[in-house]
């Protein structure tokens, strides 16, 4: 962000799934750099609470057997070991590709990674600011057909910190992207055309 010179040099972020938390923290620090950012079926977090504090509220109203077969695992020190999982190929299907094209889905078995997840990463991290991240124009894309962050829940992160525009795909997955792509394309070039 910072070599992108000037203050009048200024970018439309957009961010998706668990990329809003790292999206909000690069607003926070470079917010003069920033038109817009753009949460796309992403966690939003607000200025009040720790940045993992939407993850963590999430998590925590999921039971255990409706992962599936995604695989939790634990790495680094052993003291205070970081959580991890690996998405299973039955939960990509029925959570996260369900509306998608199967060859879209496919591709993703092949590369899923494990993933890091941000509750244990950000023990003890500190709120973003009003001034750096609150001040961001935000706009949020709702995937109306999200298994993963269901609807009521991407209107709850709304009303927990409300943003400038909502918007909604309502037949779109997780992957709005593959889902429905012509749709969130002309969503993206009307906030563009808007806040660019």
């Amino acid at each position: 962000m910072s070599s992108l010179g000037s203050d009048d040099d200024k970018v439309i972020l957009v961010a998706h799934s668990m990329g809003g938390i790292p999206a909000a923290l690069a607003a926070d620090i470079y917010s003069c750099k920033f038109s817009a950012v753009v949460f796309l079926a992403a966690f939003m977090p607000d200025t009040r609470n720790p940045p993992a504090y939407v993850f963590e509220k999430l998590i925590r109203s999921i039971p255990r057997e409706e992962w599936l077969d995604t695989v939790f695992g634990r790495y680094g020190n052993p003291d205070c070991p970081l959580e991890s999982a690996l998405l299973g190929p039955k939960f990509m299907a029925k959570k996260v590709y369900q509306r998608s094209p199967i060859e879209d889905l496919e591709l993703a078995k092949m590369l899923v990674r494990v993933n890091p997840l941000v509750t244990n990463n950000l023990a003890g991290a500190r709120s973003f600011t009003g001034e750096g991240y609150g001040s961001v124009t935000r706009i949020y894309i709702i995937s109306g057909e999200d298994n993963i962050l269901p609807e009521d829940y991407q209107r709850w992160m709304i009303r927990n910190f409300p943003v400038k525009e909502v918007m909604e795909i309502k037949d779109a997955d997780h992957m709005a992207m593959f889902s429905k792509p012509k749709e969130l394309c002309a969503l993206l070039l009307e906030i563009a055309d808007k806040y660019a």
